[in-house]
């Protein structure tokens, strides 16, 4: 059996890896459009392991979170890659924090996550320089730099005879019973099966590969924007506010990251290229995508004021640090330098509302991973432990089989959906 895994991000990598452990015989390749992996959302994440604590009990995102983290910290342990101890405080500066708050303790254990609500003069303790009503204390955090994750799972997995190929762009894909034909910058592959991978690229892959069926939602790209600290003496370890409940961003926070130095960000405008990581960087067809997708107006509209305030903080110094000053008020806008930023692939559905959980589209032949969001990173290894799990290739064998018995004329029929 062959499989290919589009994109060369640390979700894919973790699918491949998870793949050859579970299925040492097969030929598994990964394609990556960009000469190194990890180049996009993987390579640019400030590098936080989410605890679980912000997510619906139940949902897959507290399931992968949660054990997602387990795993990695010993992938880590076992591959020598570095991670710090921190802790974090979620800060409630306002009344009107305080009961969401009280369900974020909520949700922590319920999804079994070391937490404690404190009282402001509890904070000072942890965070000398912070300030706020309550707060909500996890005291068993992780920073650690994903680059170095990804980059050891693509050693393990060609240590155990998988191929990674970069440089290698896929422009085309069709099925023609009983394979897949791939168009690559550099070559055409064939392949029995094929899991979508690509991040900013999912939904197009995903159409790409299945002309026949309705894609249920539209990658928004989202940037990230940063600035890093110069006064690092303000910031022991991760310094959050209370999140938006009816957005899947966490707010404009503040990072003491693996390398030492402290990130404050991101805010979140919309990108008008999907790797738009400037705010110089256009690209006409893909925002023209992005403008005339129904779903973009709707959720303009339900959240205009949202939108219209974060790009005015993208463009305010004064602004982005007075959002900090809430958390640490002794922050000035001096103490800030520009830093990086990122892009978020986040699927919106046509209704305009935001897929806040994994979003995972099988097919008898394909599989498309359509929304990772945040936690994405810190879930990897157990979202390409799920991704494996799902696929069933006793059953696919068999009907494989079944219908070559039948003869040419039932086997060019367009891919039904899986059951």
């Amino acid at each position: 059996m062959k499989i290919v895994i589009i994109g060369g991000g640390i979700v894919g990598l973790a699918t491949a890896h998870a793949l050859i452990e579970k299925f040492p015989t097969f030929k598994i390749i990964l394609l990556e459009k960009e000469s190194t992996l990890a180049s996009h959302q993987t390579g640019n994440n400030s590098g936080v392991v989410h605890s679980g604590i912000y997510y619906k009990p139940g949902s897959l995102k507290a399931k992968n979170c949660v054990d997602g983290k387990r795993k990695l910290l010993e992938f880590c342990d076992r591959h020598a890659v570095p991670y710090k101890q921190c802790k974090k405080v979620l800060i409630a500066t306002h009344e009107k924090e305080l009961p969401t708050l009280k369900e974020l303790k909520r949700r922590g254990d319920a999804n079994r996550v070391k937490v404690e609500e404190i009282s402001s003069e509890e904070l000072k303790e942890v965070e000398p320089h912070a300030t706020g009503l309550k707060a909500l204390l996890v005291p068993e955090c992780q920073i650690i730099d994903y680059k170095q994750v990804a980059m050891a799972l693509a050693k393990d997995f060609e240590k155990k005879g998988g191929v990674i190929r970069t440089n290698e762009r896929v422009e085309h894909l069709h099925f023609s019973f009983p394979r897949w034909i791939i168009e690559t910058s550099q070559k055409t592959e064939r392949c029995d099966f094929v899991i979508n991978c690509a991040g900013l690229y999912s939904d197009r892959i995903a159409r790409m590969a299945l002309p026949y069926r309705k894609i249920p939602c539209q990658i928004l790209p989202f940037r990230g924007e940063y600035y890093m600290l110069k006064k690092d003496t303000l910031v022991k370890g991760l310094i959050y506010p209370v999140p938006n409940p009816k957005l899947p961003f966490l707010g404009v926070h503040l990072t003491r990251m693996i390398d030492g130095r402290v990130e404050a960000g991101p805010n979140a405008v919309l990108a008008t290229a999907r790797e738009g990581y400037t705010k110089s960087d256009f690209v006409m067809h893909e925002f023209a995508e992005t403008v005339s997708y129904p779903g973009f107006w709707k959720l303009s509209m339900k959240y205009w004021k949202t939108g219209m305030y974060e790009m005015y903080r993208s463009v305010s110094k004064k602004a982005f640090t007075k959002s900090l000053q809430r958390l640490v008020p002794e922050i000035q806008a001096e103490d800030l330098v520009h830093g990086g930023s990122g892009v978020r692939a986040q699927a919106v559905l046509p209704n305009g509302k935001l897929v806040d959980d994994f979003l995972i589209l099988q097919d008898e032949h394909s599989m498309h991973v359509l929304n990772a969001p945040s936690p994405a990173a810190t879930s990897s290894l157990s979202i390409g432990q799920t991704i494996v799990g799902m696929l069933d290739f006793e059953e696919w064998s068999y009907r494989q089989s079944t219908t070559l018995q039948k003869g040419p004329a039932e086997t060019e029929r367009p891919l039904q959906s899986a059951p």
